[in-house]
């Protein structure tokens, strides 16, 4: 019998910043978050062979996307560009370190993690990348701002 497929997050076009890369990026990291929610068993060596197998992945998208948002930042001169660039430092650095900790206790909990992940990505979709996706609409209009993206 096939395990029935369900999001934790839904994609809504309120995340949506209309810039297609970025809106694509964010797709992606919601679509894996699902992925690791529909590979939450309650067994926790399978969580953790499954973990295993896809943080890496995880992580290195994550990077590539906070890399094209801090490019489109700095190329349009975002104010916020620092702090948001320090949001991200941290959530890579909690993302590594619970992936640490994991491999060093042995203790997985998948839900837990994908919650994290989850809480994570729709807060700072909606709040900080919320403002600069108002200045870059805002800024739309300025010759130096939205023709370098």
């Amino acid at each position: 019998m096939e395990k029935e497929v369900s999001e934790l997050i839904s994609w809504s076009d309120r995340f949506s910043c209309g810039i297609k890369l970025i809106d694509d990026q964010h797709k992606e990291l919601v679509a894996l978050v699902n992925e690791m929610f529909n590979h939450v068993t309650g067994d926790e060596k399978q969580e953790y062979d499954y973990f295993n197998k896809v943080i890496q992945k995880t992580v290195k998208y994550v990077r590539v996307h906070f890399t094209t948002e801090e490019k489109i930042m700095l190329a349009t001169k975002f104010p916020g560009y620092a702090s948001h660039k320090k949001a991200h430092a941290v959530f890579t650095l909690a993302v590594i370190e619970n992936s640490l900790y994991y491999k060093t206790v042995k203790r997985f909990n998948l839900f837990t993690f994908t919650k994290f992940l989850k809480d994570w990505i729709l807060s700072h979709i909606a709040l900080m990348d919320k403002q600069y996706f108002e200045y870059l609409n805002g800024c739309a209009g300025a010759p130096d701002c939205r023709t370098k993206l």
